[in-house]
């Protein structure tokens, strides 16, 4: 519950506390916290009559921010998003690339796009806008961090894997700020659903930038006009850099809580309802594949390539586990959260049987050609995401059904702590470890 209702003695039959708490909250500027409680409250026991009237008169407040459509702050967003444009077009100019010609961008693009969406994210919240400096400061740090040292100390192993690590580390710091260190366990499931949703929303945004910027330069082309580089920088780079905001700007109302957004319209309502789909499907891969596994037991000792796609199965499979689960007890009903929660254990289970397979290819590997940044990588996310598959099936073994949902997000929010504490110190050693890889 929120620190508005916390904070009072409130019952489910005391109108006058609660009418007290709404005002107070609406003062203080936390009526996005009073409403996300009172609709907790409301799912929980939706036959009390009081929860239930204010369940509805919130839902009628609407234009006031509290519950309905909030307006979209496009003028913040389109001069936020134009700058990262911008910014990104210049950076792929040729004077701003290393040594194999890699632009700059490669690296540097997750920071820009962190500062840009996390100074939207703020601008009606107080609490995350005193975190900015800490939180923005730590991605320009590592921003700079892993530029300098991909630039004049290590090779180009690291600079592949700092892409893939600097975004994360980006991300994780934008959610730090955005919920704060103290936020609940579900609070972070939010985030990470939501996260989801900008991700689909970018994804559609993307491809629409793309089929645009290829018309245009077809057209151009079908009249043999040559457009001068710079153009072409500031049509793919600029919109490119125009994509993250517009979509963070659509998908996510920063007036309101995490736990106050809406998950259950468009891409919100469609992104899980497509992950249970898939559920089946992926149980039934998996079966396929452990029932193959016999006839070419050798091929991942074997086989680098086989060993990046397994890695890369086990953080879809943690996506899709996370995607499926309902964010509320009340989101679904009863006899589908049983099937659905039989789905997912299953789907778990099987992948730790697959990834232990795996992990014992990848230390083979190491044990008979020693230590690289890559087989270091991959052994320690292994292990960190089979360990929490594994404490997954424990806890839903010893909290049972009734709570299973609590107990799915408390895991999830102990591994992303563990998520950003890896990818730290993967980024801070890595180069000195392997100098030159």
């Amino acid at each position: 519950m929120s620190n508005i209702t916390q904070s009072t003695t409130l019952g489910s039959d005391d109108p006058r506390g609660l009418e007290d708490a709404y005002w107070t909250a609406k003062q203080q500027g936390r009526t996005d916290s009073f409403v996300a409680d009172m609709l907790d409250r409301y799912r929980n026991t939706p036959d009390n009559p009081l929860y239930a009237a204010w369940y509805y008169r919130l839902q009628g407040l609407g234009r006031e921010g509290e519950t309905g459509e909030a307006a979209i702050a496009w003028r913040m967003a389109a001069v936020l998003a134009l700058l990262t444009g911008i910014i990104f077009a210049v950076l792929l100019g040729s004077r701003f690339t290393f040594d194999d010609g890699a632009p700059y961008l490669m690296l540097l693009w997750s920071p820009i796009v962190a500062v840009s969406v996390y100074a939207f994210l703020v601008r009606e919240n107080d609490a995350a806008r005193r975190r900015a400096l800490p939180v923005l400061g730590s991605v320009l740090a590592a921003g700079v961090y892993v530029f300098t040292l991909s630039a004049w100390l290590s090779g180009e192993t690291y600079r592949i894997l700092m892409m893939l690590h600097l975004p994360l580390l980006a991300w994780l710091c934008v959610g730090l700020g955005l919920l704060g260190w103290r936020s609940s366990a579900r609070e972070r499931f939010a985030g990470l659903i939501k996260s989801l949703e900008i991700g689909i929303t970018g994804g559609v945004f993307g491809i629409a930038v793309g089929i645009f910027a290829m018309i245009t330069m077809g057209l151009f082309q079908a009249l043999s006009v040559h457009l001068p580089d710079w153009t072409i920088r500031l049509l793919f780079g600029g919109a490119a850099g125009l994509v993250p905001v517009m979509a963070v700007a659509v998908a996510y109302q920063p007036q309101r809580s995490i736990l106050a957004q809406r998950f259950e319209q468009g891409v919100g309502r469609l992104a899980p309802i497509l992950m249970r789909l898939l559920l089946p499907l992926t149980l039934l891969v998996l079966i396929v594949y452990l029932c193959f596994i016999p006839f070419n037991f050798m091929g991942p000792f074997r086989n680098r390539e086989l060993l990046v796609v397994y890695n890369v199965m086990l953080f879809a499979v943690m996506g899709l586990l996370i995607g499926a689960t309902p964010l509320r007890e009340t989101d679904l009903a009863q006899r589908t959260q049983d099937w659905l929660r039989r789905a997912i254990l299953a789907v778990a289970a099987l992948s730790v049987i697959i990834s232990i397979y795996a992990l014992a290819a990848v230390v083979t590997r190491t044990w008979l050609g020693g230590f690289t940044a890559n087989r270091v990588t991959v052994i320690g996310w292994n292990t960190i995401n089979i360990g929490l598959l594994i404490t997954l099936l424990y806890r839903q073994w010893r909290d049972g059904r009734e709570v299973w949902i609590a107990s799915f997000q408390k895991v999830v929010s102990a591994g992303l702590i563990v998520y950003a504490g890896w990818t730290l110190v993967l980024v801070l050693t890595l180069p000195f470890l392997f100098r030159g890889a």
